[in-house]
């Protein structure tokens, strides 16, 4: 099955890197700030990346406790990493490096995945008409400078550059295309899926890599759903079949590098993210923007390291894991391998965590983080409480018996060892 690997993995890298990390204030700043490709062009002369090491970038992941990483071949201001014969707005133009040749190297070294992103969108194209998300969108005359462009002779050239990134490259597992806008805003037209020749561009895919994950941003169904910047609240379903989905997120709201943006999230509300889509059967794709000279950033270091030292001691409780229908208690999340039930502990409760339906289908449990002994229970459902008794749980609950001090994790995990059903 194609997605196998995918369910497995359960936790991937999202990388964005291009011209605007350069510029370090979100890689949509040629649009926010309407800048034109002339205004645009000093990024491209500037662009230097000496700190990019695709080896350290697959090796972070693998520490990490990533299966895949995803990197932007292209992002919509049209700036490619790869040495594309269609254009010489490229990174083998400016530094002679295709970066994106160095990035597969080096993730299949580390046995990691390899994932592409791609924007079927393109300012810099001459081809590629103003619409509301476009740079020129308020420009005086905005709509006359429409005239002449032909999205066909666009189609034809991201069709293209997708071939060549799909023939030239070896086997690619994932493709994120981004992304599709058909609504009508300000009086501008969007892009819908026959802008992109959608179907004869997912064919295109199957025909090439017929093993690779294609996402949904193609405006048609395809392998996965993608919430962004969100985190679902129960596992995504329509029509009544339950979909294969992935949370892409951010360290801090920014993809690109954003050098003014300091709202990181921590790594304890990250990792109780992971395990909260993996309980609903979802990956989740985090997010870093390397800096204009290609470095992880100093900060995204340190939440990667730690979320990698939460993934050495609890990756059972997220790689190959997914969702059961079985009813978590107050404090956390359910996540399911086999015969193994994992509860991660958003909050550390006093003393006993009570589970329900789970009395007599237990045969063990121990705190993940070290592998300790924890003891259990069955109270009488009739037991009132009095003055230091508390009333007994309902029939068929257990109780799970804690030390009162918490371990020291981003989020602790009791393993439980279901017994044969």
């Amino acid at each position: 099955m194609r997605q196998e690997w995918f369910d497995q993995a359960r936790f991937g890298m999202f990388v964005h890197f291009g011209l605007y990390s350069g510029a370090a204030r979100h890689e949509w700043v040629q649009s926010y700030e309407r800048l034109t490709d002339e205004d645009y062009r000093q990024y491209f002369e500037h662009f230097d990346p000496d700190l990019f090491d695709a080896a350290t970038l697959a090796r972070t992941a693998k520490e990490t406790g990533m299966g895949y990483v995803v990197l932007t071949t292209k992002h919509h201001d049209g700036f490619c990493l790869w040495d594309s014969k269609l254009t010489d707005f490229t990174s083998v133009t400016n530094t002679g490096r295709d970066l994106v040749r160095e990035y597969v190297g080096a993730l299949r070294a580390e046995g990691i995945k390899v994932g592409l992103y791609h924007s079927v969108i393109d300012w810099h194209h001459p081809d590629f008409t103003i619409d509301w998300n476009h740079p020129r969108r308020d420009d005086e005359g905005a709509p006359e400078l429409n005239v002449g462009r032909d999205m066909a002779a666009y189609r034809a050239y991201l069709h293209g550059q997708v071939r060549e990134l799909l023939t030239e490259y070896g086997a690619i597992d994932y493709l994120f295309f981004d992304f599709t806008y058909p609504e009508e805003k300000q009086g501008w037209a969007g892009k819908g899926p026959d802008d992109w020749d959608a179907t004869g561009l997912l064919a295109l895919c199957r025909e090439l890599q017929p093993d690779m994950l294609v996402n949904d941003r193609l405006g048609i169904p395809a392998d996965f759903v993608t919430p962004e910047q969100y985190q679902p609240t129960a596992p995504i379903v329509r029509d009544g079949v339950p979909l294969t989905w992935e949370a892409c997120q951010t360290l801090n709201g920014s993809w690109g590098y954003h050098r003014d943006n300091t709202d990181q999230k921590s790594a304890t509300l990250l990792v109780q993210m992971l395990v909260d889509s993996v309980s609903m059967g979802g990956n989740m794709l985090l997010n870093i923007g390397p800096d204009g000279r290609g470095a992880i950033a100093p900060r995204d270091e340190r939440t990667l390291a730690e979320i990698g030292e939460w993934m050495r001691l609890h990756r059972g409780a997220v790689v190959g894991a997914g969702h059961t229908p079985l009813t978590p208690p107050r404090e956390g999340v359910y996540t399911r391998r086999g015969d193994r039930l994992y509860l991660s502990l958003f909050s550390w409760p006093m003393g006993f965590v009570h589970l329900p339906e789970l009395a007599g289908r237990v045969s063990y449990a121990r705190l993940l983080n070290d592998g300790s002994w924890l003891g259990t229970s069955v109270s009488d459902p009739e037991r009132e409480a009095d003055l230091m008794t508390p009333a007994g749980e309902a029939e068929g609950t257990l109780t799970v018996h804690l030390p009162v001090r918490r371990p020291d994790v981003l989020v602790p995990v009791i393993e439980l060892t279901l017994t044969g059903e």
